[in-house]
């Protein structure tokens, strides 16, 4: 008996560990790396706009010993519900390496408010970025953005919604700037809210058409009740063949977003003679090793490189 209560005592505290440390790793990383510190100007909490007396903030990263560079811009993933700028991502580390300065935003989570606020305000972001350009140094003519999950559905939008006047929205300052990018890196994004638990995996961790959902979060009500919302979400639904070029990367055994839903992208993309390329990484799931690999961060820096650094200028404003 005092073996078996011994036994479940430490299984109990093993429990706690795992716990606690699985909570730690899911709060936003502050700070920048030391390799980040060395190599780069790091400009914290800009502030780009302000909604409601909230302040939006920004993090900006200027690569040390580089006279204007091209800028790219990280959008945090998190269900649009929670998550952080924190250090930018996969992008703000190879973008400095390569010779970008980089900026990593926060948004209003929909907890906050429901869509299109979260794309209200990275339009918003974008469009200070170009307005401060000069102040700080980059060339914000060609900007590159990306981000995962949420964040890839809303890279996706800024790709697919330039000039749209709904999603474009009033937030920030600058309306006299562009908020157009010239590229895409869209990770394992949701597109069509509408087809994700049709094409789930057997043992997908929730269901999208729940009213608990993310989606139905970020929209304000049940997926299934909410349709036209569905569709002013869906990047899809704003192609056209002056899109930016697109790199797509999903895991094919995606627990959370289906694989289905960059392939939607990737075939109306291409429908309208939009450049893309969709990177399906068999086996893998939502983010993790697998996606940090030699090869694919070569293909996302080629993919920069042709369509960013080295695309042609384009005017600051609209």
């Amino acid at each position: 008996m005092h073996r078996n209560r011994l036994t479940f005592i430490a299984i109990l505290l093993t429990l706690t560990v795992v716990l606690n440390e699985s909570a730690s790793a899911q709060q936003p990383r502050r700070g920048a790396p030391r390799w980040v510190r060395e190599n780069a100007e790091v400009h914290r909490n800009l502030e780009y706009a302000e909604v409601d007396g909230k302040p939006l903030l920004l993090d900006l990263y200027l690569p040390k010993d580089v006279k204007q560079p091209p800028l790219l811009v990280w959008i945090h993933g998190g269900g649009w519900r929670s998550g952080d700028k924190g250090r930018g991502g996969i992008l703000v580390p190879l973008g400095l390496q390569n010779g970008y300065a980089c900026a990593s935003i926060n948004y209003r989570l929909s907890g906050e408010a429901t869509f299109p606020a979260q794309i209200h305000d990275c339009k918003a972001a974008i469009r200070w970025l170009r307005a401060h350009a000069k102040e700080y140094g980059y060339d914000a003519s060609r900007i590159g953005v990306g981000g995962s999950s949420a964040g890839g559905h809303l890279v996706a939008l800024l790709g697919t919604s330039g000039g749209d006047k709904q999603l474009e929205g009033t937030v920030g300052k600058h309306a006299d700037q562009s908020s157009q990018v010239q590229a895409v890196l869209d990770m394992w994004g949701p597109t069509d809210f509408l087809q994700m638990d049709a094409h789930a995996l057997p043992d997908a961790r929730f269901k999208h058409n729940d009213p608990r959902s993310p989606e139905s979060l970020l929209l304000g009500g049940p997926v299934l009740e909410n349709k036209d919302k569905v569709a002013q979400a869906n990047p899809i639904t704003y192609i056209d063949k002056q899109d930016p070029p697109f790199l797509i990367i999903h895991g094919s055994k995606d627990p959370l977003v289906p694989v289905h839903q960059s392939q939607l992208l990737d075939a109306a993309l291409k429908k309208a003679k939009v450049p893309v390329q969709l990177i399906v990484v068999k086996g893998a799931g939502h983010g993790g090793r697998e996606f940090n690999t030699p090869e694919t961060n070569d293909r996302i820096v080629k993919f920069l490189d042709q369509h960013v650094k080295q695309a042609p200028r384009q005017k600051a404003g609209n």
